[in-house]
C-alpha cells in the first residue's frame, strides 16, 4: 500500500499539472494573465495589419505601372510559334469509318466558327500586301481585317464538311500566335514537308499559303477584340502507297525574317506531326 507521503506527492504533481493551465489563485492562463494576453493580441493584431497594409500599397504601386492594353514586357517572344489545328500532333484514323475521324472535324469546324460569315461581317475590308497600322489611342478600339473561311477553298468545311478526312486527303490548319506589335518583313508563306523519300503533293489556301500582311500587327486582347488571326489550309494529297504508313510533317514559315530553326524551341516558326490514314 501506498504510504500517506506518495499520495501527498501524486496529489500535488496533480495541482502543478493543472496550475499550469490554468492557476486560480493568480488568474493566470497558461502562465499569462489577461492582461498580458491583451498585448501580445494587440501587438500582433497591429504587427499583421501593418504587414498587410504594405503588400496591399506595393500592389496598388505595381498596378499603377501597368497598361491594360500592352504587356510592360514582351522581350522574351520576340517571333511566334506555329499552331496546328485539329489540336493534334498525332492524327490517326481510319478513312472508311467517319467516327474514326469525326472528333478531328469536329475540332476543325469548331475552330472555324469565328471565321464565319455572320462573325465577319464588323470586320473591315483591308488592303493587300500592306500592314494595317492604326492610330495607337487609350481606349479606343482597333478595326480587325476580315478573314472569310471561304479563303480556305477545299479545307473551309464550307463545300466538304469533312474537310477531306472521308477521302483520305485530309486538310490541317496552320495559324501563328498572337504577339502584339509583330510585322513580319518580306512575305511570309508556310512550307511544308513529309520526311520521307517520295514527294507528297500539297495544296494551300489561300493561294500559296501566304500570310498577308494586311493582318499585321496585333494590338491586343483588349484594344483588338474582334482580331482573328489569318490561316493557312494544308490539304495533303495521299495516295494508296501512302496509306498505312506513319508520315512525320514539318511545316514552316518562310520568305520573312521570322526565325523558324531554333533548336531549343522546336514550334518557334514550325511544327512537326505525324499523320497516319488507314483504308
Amino acid at each position: 500500500m501506498a504510504s500517506t507521503e506518495d499520495k501527498a506527492a501524486s496529489k500535488e504533481n496533480t495541482s502543478s499539472w493543472k496550475d499550469s493551465i490554468y492557476n486560480p489563485r493568480t488568474g493566470e492562463l497558461l502562465g499569462r494573465t489577461a492582461s498580458s494576453w491583451a498585448l501580445i493580441l494587440l501587438f500582433y493584431l497591429v504587427f499583421y495589419c501593418f504587414l498587410a497594409g504594405m503588400f496591399a500599397l506595393t500592389m496598388w504601386v505595381m498596378l499603377l505601372t501597368l497598361d491594360d492594353y500592352v504587356p510592360r514586357y514582351r522581350d522574351r517572344i520576340p517571333n511566334p510559334g506555329l499552331v496546328i489545328r485539329p489540336n493534334s500532333l498525332d492524327i490517326s484514323f481510319n478513312k472508311s469509318n467517319p467516327h474514326k475521324y469525326a472528333q478531328y472535324v469536329k475540332n476543325l469546324e469548331s475552330f472555324l466558327q469565328r471565321y464565319n460569315d455572320t462573325e465577319q461581317e464588323g470586320n473591315m475590308d483591308c488592303i493587300s500586301g500592306q500592314y494595317t497600322l492604326q492610330e495607337d489611342e487609350e481606349g479606343v478600339s482597333k478595326k480587325a481585317c476580315h478573314f472569310r473561311r471561304a479563303l480556305l477553298s477545299f479545307c473551309s468545311g464550307l463545300s466538304d464538311t469533312n474537310f477531306g478526312y472521308h477521302e483520305g486527303n485530309p486538310c490541317v490548319l496552320l495559324k501563328m500566335n498572337r504577339i502584339i506589335g509583330l510585322k513580319p518583313h518580306g512575305d511570309p508563306y508556310v512550307n511544308c514537308t513529309v520526311k520521307k523519300d517520295n514527294l507528297i503533293q500539297m495544296h494551300y489556301f489561300p493561294k500559296e499559303g501566304r500570310f498577308d500582311k494586311k493582318y499585321f500587327p496585333y494590338y491586343g486582347k483588349k484594344a483588338h477584340e474582334n482580331y482573328v488571326q489569318p490561316l493557312v489550309a494544308v490539304k495533303l494529297m495521299l495516295t494508296k502507297e501512302d496509306y498505312n504508313k506513319e508520315l512525320t510533317v514539318e511545316c514552316k514559315v518562310e520568305g520573312s525574317d521570322l526565325r523558324n530553326n531554333d533548336e531549343r524551341d522546336k514550334f518557334l516558326g514550325r511544327v512537326t506531326f505525324r499523320i497516319k490514314v488507314v483504308e
